[in-house]
């Protein structure tokens, strides 16, 4: 009869069966392995839940839209930038289907991860216990696998893509002028890696927050610019008869959709799913409301 081993202390020690009745010492579990409440290691074999397939989304996008930002942002002339921007989109999608098909199991879309319940699951080495206050036992692993590491391995992957294609295509298709922007992403994709492995948690639990808010503030910007804001006429002309401002309008659009479904998940689709309709809302009411904003009307008042 196999004796059952103790308890290990700490959150996230445990121990792996060796065979024969026999277990390991108190440790880290192997990756893909989760300690059970026995502080037995178990083989992870479900599937990302929706939140984690919308986070893994979020990380992705952040840096698409930090690549198609750069582009712009770094051409004065903006004619022909479209196809920096496919370029940008080809990478990202190349670097998502890489990771995915490494991800385990190997050579399938599909994924294998171990579930999430708290903060403290994404910073386990903040939680290696000290018994009795004279040793510590190390036992910091991916509890969350493969969340962790599979934004890492895709930021790596953009990279490379980068190198490889951004170059040529610049070159033969824009006069070089995709350089600015490639010398930017080599700036911010490492940015991302380490923002991915200090504060993946708190990005974890806080993305729909930062995309709602960041999506209005953005839309916000994007209407300030609008030559004419006295007209009401005009603000409709240039931001949904221009199709470069109606494109950017739209992108600011679906993320806000995509914040909404990563706030509610959609766990009453019958309530929830009208809340995307909402969505031009903010840009309607701008348009609206900016005349009566007019430093000048003060003076009438006064």
């Amino acid at each position: 009869m196999v004796s059952k081993p103790t308890k290990c202390p700490g959150l996230y020690c445990g121990r792996s069966y060796k065979g024969q009745g026999e277990y390991t010492d108190c440790g880290a579990c192997l990756r893909g392995y989760q300690p059970n409440n026995e502080s037995l290691c178990q083989k992870c074999d479900s599937e990302p839940a929706f939140y984690d397939w919308l986070y893994l989304g979020f990380m992705a996008m952040l840096s698409l839209i930090l690549h198609w930002f750069f582009i712009d942002y770094t051409n004065n002339r903006k004619r022909s930038l479209v196809v920096l921007h496919i370029s940008a989109l080809v990478e990202t999608g190349v670097a998502v289907l890489l990771t995915l098909l490494l991800s385990e199991p190997m050579g399938s879309l599909r994924v294998r991860s171990c579930p999430v319940t708290k903060l403290e699951d994404w910073y386990t080495m903040l939680y290696n216990p000290s018994p009795n206050y004279t040793t510590t036992l190390y036992c910091t692993q991916e509890i969350v696998y493969p969340l962790y590491t599979m934004v890492m391995i895709y930021y790596a992957f953009s990279l490379l893509m980068l190198m490889l294609m951004r170059p040529l295509i610049s070159v033969k298709f824009v006069e070089s002028r995709g350089t600015k922007s490639m010398y930017a992403a080599l700036y911010f994709l490492p940015i991302l890696i380490v923002l991915q492995a200090v504060f993946g948690g708190l990005l974890y639990y806080a993305f729909p927050y930062i995309v709602i808010v960041l999506s209005l503030i953005t839309s916000a910007v994007k209407m300030v610019y609008s030559p004419d804001q006295r007209s009401f006429k005009s603000l409709i002309i240039d931001n949904l008869t221009n199709v470069r401002n109606l494109t950017v309008l739209a992108g600011h659009w679906l993320l806000h959709a995509y914040g909404i479904v990563s706030l509610t998940e959609l766990s009453e689709p019958s309530f929830h799913g009208p809340l995307i309709a909402l969505v031009p809302f903010p840009v309607i009411f701008y348009i609206l409301t900016v005349r009566f904003t007019d430093p000048d009307n003060l003076d009438k008042v006064a």
